[in-house]
């Protein structure tokens, strides 16, 4: 299965620049399942139900979240009926929407995606990660439910997020961290076969600060005094993600490399798709 994961959209730009190339690389790479983290997506805080069905339109097939998800009020009337939009599933019990889905790929394959959020320098601190991610697998093993099993894992110390793919390997596919927005060099396969990557990097204008304009980040550094909000860098936006080949017999990964496509970055698609 060809699978792609693509970080976290920020504003109109980062929104946009899926919308209109996302079609396309599915086309292009024929691709069997595409997730997206959108929980930038509303101005750089939260997504709407607009957003989340554009992205939906263009061909994604789930959208995941983390910390932001609730920062538009939208979020909290959808997400019960809109069984392909994840907020984290270590959320407390009662919490609006759902954390994991299962769902079927283009070549048929049953596909368990769980989106869980990281407690290390995090607000807010939510359930146990590993506990949660323990509760997913075991209702819905691989090789027995699903037949591939990915889980944004959305956090920001790069240690958790090693600890928790290292926790889950052999029995995941793949562990996407997501969160701070810049892209990282270390994907591989670990001992077991799950794919890793510690943060998938962003979808936005990465002449900015993580997908903020700089101005505003860079005066609260120098100065201490906000002078105004944080607004969406409105720059041409470059996608950042990982691509997977996951194997149809195991559900484990057997390749992955960075996707990055935009003017900041240099270029890169798995070389294995072509």
């Amino acid at each position: 299965m060809r699978l792609l994961f693509l970080g976290d959209m920020v504003g109109k730009t980062g929104r946009t620049a899926v919308w209109e190339q996302l079609p396309g690389l599915i086309s292009d790479f024929n691709l069997d399942f595409v997730i997206v983290n959108g929980e930038n997506a509303a101005g750089g805080f939260g997504i709407t139900e607009e957003i989340f069905r554009e992205t939906i339109s263009a061909g994604a097939d789930v959208v995941t979240t983390g910390n932001h998800v609730w920062d538009q009020r939208d979020a909290l009337a959808f997400a019960p009926r809109e069984e392909r939009f994840l907020r984290p599933s270590n959320f407390p019990k009662g919490t609006p929407g759902r954390g994991s889905g299962v769902y079927i790929a283009r070549n048929g394959a049953r596909v368990l995606v769980a989106n869980i959020m990281g407690r290390v320098f995090m607000h807010p601190e939510l359930d146990d990660p590993f506990q949660a991610g323990e509760r997913e697998l075991a209702a819905c093993p691989l090789g027995e439910q699903a037949d591939a099993v990915v889980i944004d894992f959305h956090a920001e110390a790069t240690s958790e997020k090693m600890c928790f793919a290292h926790f889950v390997d052999g029995r995941a596919s793949l562990v996407v961290g997501t969160h701070t927005h810049q892209p990282t060099g270390d994907h591989h396969i670990l001992n077991g076969g799950t794919g890793y990557i510690s943060d998938a990097g962003m979808c936005g204008d990465y002449d900015s600060s993580l997908g903020m304009d700089k101005e505003e980040p860079l005066n609260r550094f120098l100065s201490k005094v906000p002078k105004g909000r944080f607004e969406a860098a409105t720059g041409p936006a470059t996608l950042c993600g990982v691509g997977v080949d996951i194997s149809d017999r195991s559900g484990l990964t057997e390749r992955i490399a960075p996707f990055r496509r935009g003017p900041r970055l240099e270029e890169t698609a798995p070389s294995f798709w072509s």
